[in-house]
């Protein structure tokens, strides 16, 4: 699979699913040409099927019940367990916690648009939840969105990441910082793609309920700030090398 040629190079990230995930995944959404959603991969603990929010007590987790043995299965086979309705259960926390946020409204509407949605999977989930972010904050347009379940792409850690950007003709690979540990940089390099980690800004924007915090869902960006909160979605990148130096 390939893309058509450009005058710039191509950047490509790949990122797992996330329910309504923090502002730093916009931010990485904000730099692609082509972002992937890496559903296929195994479930683990983290941030896929849970998100914190902000109250009055603190910043708690809202978190996407699964069915069954879900830590054995990849986040496109991860069911949802519907044995209770968690979609109202979320909305109610929401409606409340943000109750005096001037966008509320907004928030729970976007909120509505995905819980609307069919989904059977975590994946499902997950990529409604990025893809309506980024639709309400205009950074859709574009850009190519794309499961990795769909490429065809085997393997696993460093060499399947590089295989899916060098068939996607990647000329950038963007990402996270926890790749940091684990990602073969000299793999890239050798083949003449560039590797830069996230430098995030964490850019302050108004905020319910005392000191300012950016590790909360993107939903409380929406509900505080609306769609001027683009602004905050900012953060730029740092070449490999540079950034295993300042860490």
């Amino acid at each position: 699979m390939s893309i058509e040629a450009s005058n710039s190079p191509v950047r490509i990230v790949v990122s797992q699913p996330m329910y309504f995930p923090w502002v730093g995944i916009l931010e990485q959404i904000r730099l692609a040409d082509i972002f992937v959603h890496y559903d296929d991969v195994q479930f683990a603990r983290g941030f896929f099927n849970r998100v914190q929010i902000k109250t009055s007590n603190g910043t708690p987790w809202i978190t996407v019940p699964t069915a069954g043995k879900s830590r054995d299965l990849r986040i496109d086979e991860t069911r949802l367990d519907e044995s209770a309705d968690w979609r109202a259960q979320h909305r109610a926390v929401l409606a409340h916690s943000y109750a005096k946020a001037p966008f509320r409204d907004e928030m729970l509407a976007l909120v509505d648009s995905v819980f609307a949605a069919p989904a059977e999977t975590l994946a499902d989930v997950g990529r409604a939840s990025v893809m309506a972010l980024a639709d309400y904050f205009g950074l859709a347009e574009g850009r190519r969105f794309l499961s990795s379940s769909e490429l065809g792409i085997g393997g696993s850690g460093s060499r399947r990441l590089f295989d899916i950007v060098q068939a996607l003709g990647g000329a950038v690979y963007v990402t996270g910082h926890g790749a940091r540990r684990y990602l073969d940089h000299e793999l890239f390099e050798r083949a003449g793609i560039a590797v830069e980690y996230m430098n995030y800004e964490k850019r302050t924007y108004p905020q319910l309920y005392g000191e300012f915090t950016p590790f909360v869902t993107s939903l409380d960006l929406v509900a505080n700030c609306g769609r001027k909160g683009r602004d905050v979605i900012a953060s730029g990148t740092v070449g490999w090398r540079d950034f295993e130096v300042d860490v």
